[in-house]
């Protein structure tokens, strides 16, 4: 059975998708973009700002399940510049102090929105 997982405190999809979908425990978290759910405004101060926000709109899909970081398994990370690996890394990191989840990070051309910065996460409920 699968259940449709929605939160208030990120932002609403900008097409034709669910934030998260949960399949026999297993959380599947569409990718988010450095959008402020509170103002609908894109935060592109800087690639740190973007990954900080990407990561705050995961933590509140992941806690409407009812879930954190810590149940992370995988993660795939899009960015348009390769030249900002570690400064997103940077931030990332803050999210996972221990046993990070398995993860990919590839350059793509183009990010809806026109963002740098695009994460999507799969967790597990034990």
């Amino acid at each position: 059975m699968k259940k449709i997982i929605t939160s208030s405190k990120a932002p609403a999809p900008v097409g034709p998708y669910s934030q998260a979908v949960e399949v026999n425990n297993v959380l599947y978290c569409s990718g988010q973009i450095p959008l402020n759910p509170e103002t609908g405004e894109l935060v592109m101060d800087s690639i740190e700002a973007q990954t900080q926000q990407v990561m705050e709109n995961i933590s509140a899909v992941l806690a409407a399940a009812g879930l954190g970081f810590e149940h992370v398994f995988k993660a795939a990370i899009f960015i348009t510049d390769m030249n900002d690996f570690s400064r997103i890394n940077e931030v990332y990191a803050k999210y996972f102090k221990e046993e990070p989840p398995a993860r990919s990070c590839v350059q793509v051309a183009a990010l809806p929105k026109g963002v740098n910065v695009e994460i999507e996460v799969i967790a597990y409920r034990s």
